[in-house]
């Protein structure tokens, strides 16, 4: 049997979520309903309460409603459906989850879709998805589907809309409960490994850095690994993060740290201070490099701050405008990186592409300042001498093939344990 979460405030979506009932009950999908509302009377029968929900949380209904604070109602609810909706996995009984609602029914709700593993199916219709939803989403994979209008009542406009998240949830939670133990979440956290057994591999890439990405990523290939490639768009970094955290890689492959120059600066694709921190807090070995650290992205050229103006800009698309990095901005850079891997507990190296730190810095391209980056490798040098971490040189820019290959042969011996690699074919 597949079953479905419906996780909403039956306070004030009661009958919404009646009527995805029913629509869900239709495609011959169990549903349990989940009542994460406080304050008014519920307006559709849950099969998990609201009382159940705040004791998850560790909290009493009664005094969440007579204190009457509502942000601390919604923190609270979503605690509790957090618990509730992971218990309910843990035990087998859910396939996937739908919810509908406006900011605070989209927070609670994708809140408890966050603490479920990667590939439960997650769906949240928004009148919130039309923005940023960057909060809600977090690094998980989370769907969101703009409502269009409100979520208030069933009428000829959000009709359809719901009527096409009911079939997508119940879809896919079809497949999810239909699919092979070993392709569901926990399987792959548990052991570290992909499609065939293959042990996974993370690596960071931008469009800037692809070529050297993509040679690194067929030599791992060829070496046995699955590599996982995320985008350093700021979602991308802190996805890598957060699944680095969990264990889930045998190694990390960081060769695009482009998301360390946008929190320096104040760019728009930053991923959070912490960018550089998981795979070295696990132990997990990793080489890194400096790809796309000689840019800060932001977004239209009209959004660029005018204390930015001034600087080398250049248009990458109608959406992204970047400027290089600065020689102080890049000797923090530096710095940064130094100190964060420092503190790994696993073993780290670094691969210097000395000619050039993306396909705008490469000799003869528009970027390529020789003084910014050198700035850049000095300090970084000084922040990790007398560390255990190695750095090596190579006399080619980021995106040569033969550079993409030595990075990936040298986290092939730091994860079996073969000693160190020559720079030799890249000197």
């Amino acid at each position: 049997m597949t079953i479905v979460a419906l996780l909403g405030t039956l306070d004030t979506k009661g009958i919404e979520y009646g009527w995805l009932r029913e629509r869900l009950l239709r495609h011959g999908v169990e549903v349990v309903v989940i009542d994460a509302g406080v304050m008014g009377e519920p307006r559709l029968r849950a099969d998990v309460p609201r009382a159940q929900v705040a004791w998850a949380a560790g909290a009493d209904l009664s005094r969440l409603r007579a204190e009457g604070d509502r942000g601390a109602a919604v923190t609270t609810m979503a605690h509790g459906a957090a618990e509730i909706v992971l218990r309910l996995y843990e035990a087998g009984r859910l396939h996937g989850v739908l919810a509908v609602g406006g900011s605070g029914g989209t927070s609670i709700a994708t809140r408890a879709m966050r603490g479920l593993p990667l590939g439960v199916p997650k769906l949240m219709v928004s009148s919130m998805a039309s923005g940023d939803v960057s909060p809600y989403v977090g690094a998980t994979d989370i769907t969101m589907m703009y409502s269009v209008v409100d979520i208030a009542g069933v009428n000829t406009i959000s009709a359809p809309v719901l009527a096409n998240a009911v079939d997508a949830v119940a879809g896919m939670a079809k497949g999810f409960a239909a699919a092979p133990r070993a392709l569901r979440p926990e399987s792959l956290a548990a052991g570290g490994s992909g499609s065939g057994g293959r042990p996974l591999v993370a690596a960071s890439m931008a469009g800037v850095t692809t070529p050297g990405v993509d040679a690194a990523r067929e030599r791992l290939t060829e070496l046995g690994y699955e590599v996982l490639v995320f985008h350093t768009s700021g979602a991308g970094g802190r996805t890598l993060e957060s699944l680095a955290a969990q264990g889930l890689f045998a190694g990390v492959l960081d060769l695009t740290l482009s998301e360390l120059a946008d929190e320096l600066v104040g760019g728009i694709l930053t991923a959070g201070p912490d960018r550089l921190r998981a795979a070295g807090r696990r132990g997990t070995p990793q080489v890194v490099s400096l790809g796309a650290l000689d840019m800060v992205k932001f977004g239209p050229v009209d959004s660029l701050p005018a204390r930015l103006r001034d600087r080398d800009v250049r248009v990458h698309n109608p959406s992204i405008t970047v400027i290089r990095t600065t020689a102080p901005e890049c000797a923090e850079l530096g710095r940064g990186i130094a100190s964060k891997l420092r503190d790994a507990t696993g073993p780290a190296e670094v691969c210097v592409p000395l000619r050039g730190l993306s396909t705008l810095g490469a000799p003869e391209g528009p970027y390529h300042d020789p003084v910014a980056d050198a700035a850049l490798f000095a300090a970084l040098r000084d922040g990790l001498r007398e560390s255990t971490v190695e750095v090596v040189d190579f006399a080619t820019h980021i995106n040569d093939p033969a550079f993409g290959r030595a990075a990936a042969e040298r986290l092939h011996r730091l994860i079996t344990g073969a000693g160190k690699a020559s720079a030799e074919d890249c000197a």
